[in-house]
């Protein structure tokens, strides 16, 4: 069956959707490049900012931090967000629905929320504030979205090559690691790799569990923010969105990948 063509209306409707979403990011990108001090005013094309970047050692500094919150809370939110999707979506047990809902409260509940609860939980325990603290945050709030993408995956799984693995002579054990985690490689990297960009992306939460001698990259952009304005802001803006959207484009990839041949067996 041949595709039917979408109406003139319809796709100039959506282009100019798409392009009201994204003209802010599109004019950041372009004014980047911009030779001038003042952000507003062009004075025509230059990379200078790009590389006034490796001269900003609080940049870096940032960067080093994001990088590390963003790789230790994403490996710890993974191993036990799909834990917990497995042990959702495959046990019955008092509670389940109950805990299931409470899965999207993280999710839904506003940022600056979140932030103080943290704060004042590592306040009440005497949890030093730094880059400790910002990885249990981001810990905390990270498993909720690799759970939700793994009990995804999971739904749509055929359980009968677990079932028939068992019967040929494999363990629970074997089972689960020859059979049931390579079907759900797809979500948990998807999952890991949202939850990096969430960790690398985050300024609400992290702002408030940081303390004073930590700070990640979008606290240092901030801070150059409230000082300045400046091109070297829309130069780390850029490369963060560049790396952000590749993060996201490969994680929608591997969601997006089918079952192997044998679940449809």
């Amino acid at each position: 069956m041949m595709p039917q063509k979408l109406p003139y209306w319809l796709v100039a409707g959506v282009a100019t959707v798409m392009l009201f979403m994204h003209a802010p990011l599109l004019v950041l990108v372009l004014f980047s490049f911009n030779d001038s001090k003042f952000s507003m005013e062009w004075k025509g094309f230059t990379g200078k900012w790009y590389e006034r970047l490796a001269e900003r050692q609080d940049i870096l500094d940032g960067l080093y931090s994001s990088v590390t919150v963003g790789l230790a809370s994403t490996l710890i939110a993974t191993v036990l967000g799909t834990l917990m999707a497995l042990a959702i979506a495959r046990h019955e047990f008092r509670g389940r629905r109950m805990m299931e809902a409470l899965l999207y409260v993280p999710i839904v509940t506003p940022e600056i929320v979140v932030g103080i609860s943290l704060l004042i939980m590592f306040m009440a325990i005497h949890f030093p504030l730094g880059l400790g603290s910002i990885t249990v945050a981001h810990v905390a709030f990270n498993i909720s979205f690799v759970a939700v993408v793994v009990h995804a995956r999971l739904q749509g799984m055929d359980r009968n090559l677990e079932e028939a693995a068992m019967i040929l002579g494999a363990d629970e054990i074997t089972a689960f690691f020859r059979v049931t985690v390579p079907q759900l490689w797809p979500g948990i990297i998807s999952g890991g790799m949202l939850a990096f960009t969430m960790s690398f992306d985050d300024y609400v939460i992290t702002s408030f569990v940081a303390g004073t001698d930590a700070a990640t990259l979008p606290m240092v952009i901030y801070t150059m923010v409230k000082k300045n304005i400046e091109p070297s802001i829309n130069a780390i803006s850029t490369v963060v969105l560049i790396a952000t959207t590749i993060l996201i484009f490969v994680s929608d990839r591997f969601g997006q990948e089918k079952p192997l041949k044998a679940d449809k067996a």
